[in-house]
């Protein structure tokens, strides 16, 4: 039926009057009567179909990658669409050049960051040089501090004396070592003899018993002159290096200082353009912060070598009152005082065997 009345409407003339306007006709109704119905007719038998595809895109969602944009207008032709797809990889491409120049950027920053600071190496190693040379020549200044060099030659002069002590009581202590371990050898041999000897054995007993009795107060001679040595030596090798470090410190700080000093008075007694003010307030600045350095690392040494005197007393007092005490007690045969000399100073002696690790320590 809807058929029949479509076609009759398309075969249908529309008069035209002699102005150009259309007349109205009596099957104008008819034929908004049939669109009307031909409408109601598609609604009803596309609704529940349109309701299922509108509950699946709301549930699913749009294929993003299928969907195309039209550009033109309506009825235009398939040059006018484009895929999505291709618009997401330009933007992928984009984000990825984009990255890669980022990255680029940062190694390139890090590479003028090294170049800026081996120039500055170069300078500050250049002036150096050339202050040192000047100085060895005669022909440059230097800064002095009377007192502190007075000082500083002091201390390396009492490290080298101090160095001297303690080879000597190393020497000292491997040449006892020997000897006690000759000491015990020799008492055993004595008793050895004196049970195959029965016509000597009383001498030779006597004699065992002796050797054993000064390898034992050798063996507490050696506890005291081992902690001797490694209180020298942690003196010498830890506290007083420790100090000789912080003077190098200075007396590089003190060049540095002498040559940027130096580069500032030359730029001041040239001309005063407007490059040359530059250069020398560039200058000015270096010669601040040089300065700052070297009073900073000079007050250092200072307080270090104030404190480096009063631990050297202290700890010198205690280790020559221990090495007399204990020296004066083994060779007077006194085993008494020569062990509570290690009392006193709080030597605790290694049991024989003691280097030797276990068995367990061992596996």
């Amino acid at each position: 039926m809807t058929d029949s009345i479509m076609s009759k409407a398309a075969t249908m003339e529309i008069p035209i009057n002699s102005n150009g306007d259309t007349g109205t006709l009596p099957e104008d109704d008819s034929l908004e009567q049939a669109a009307k119905l031909q409408w109601s007719l598609d609604e009803k038998l596309g609704g529940s179909r349109g309701t299922r595809d509108l509950q699946q895109v709301m549930v699913s969602g749009p294929n993003l990658n299928e969907t195309s944009i039209v550009s033109g207008g309506y009825g235009g032709t398939a040059e006018g669409i484009i895929p999505t797809s291709s618009i997401k990889g330009s933007n992928m491409h984009h984000s990825s050049s984009s990255s890669s120049m980022t990255a680029e950027e940062s190694t390139r920053g890090v590479a003028v960051e090294k170049l800026e600071t081996v120039k500055k190496w170069g300078i500050n190693t250049y002036k150096c040089t050339k202050q040192m040379i000047s100085e060895r020549f005669g022909r440059g200044s230097r800064t002095v501090d009377l007192e502190l060099e007075a000082q500083i030659e002091v201390l390396r002069d009492t490290k080298r004396k101090y160095e001297s002590v303690l080879r000597l009581a190393r020497a000292l202590t491997n040449h006892f070592y020997n000897m006690v371990q000759t000491q015990h050898a020799l008492g055993d041999t004595f008793a050895d003899l004196s049970q195959k000897s029965p016509e000597l054995r009383d001498e030779f007993g006597y004699n065992a018993e002796t050797q054993k009795l000064l390898c034992k107060n050798g063996e507490t001679l050696l506890g005291a002159i081992n902690f001797f040595v490694s209180s020298i030596n942690t003196l010498v090798n830890k506290t007083m290096e420790d100090t000789l470090m912080t003077i190098k410190l200075y007396e590089n700080a003190r060049l540095e200082f002498d040559a940027y000093r130096s580069d500032l008075e030359e730029l001041s007694l040239g001309p005063r353009d407007a490059v040359a003010m530059a250069r020398i307030d560039a200058a000015q600045q270096q010669y601040q912060l040089q300065k700052e350095k070297y009073e900073r690392l000079r007050s250092d040494v200072i307080i270090k070598l104030k404190f480096l005197e009063e631990n050297k007393v202290k700890v010198m007092h205690k280790q020559l009152l221990l090495f007399h005490n204990a020296i004066s007690a083994y060779f007077a045969g006194n085993q008494q005082q020569l062990e509570q000399t290690l009392k006193q100073f709080n030597i605790k002696l290694r049991p024989p065997g003691a280097d030797k690790p276990s068995w367990l320590e061992e596996q």
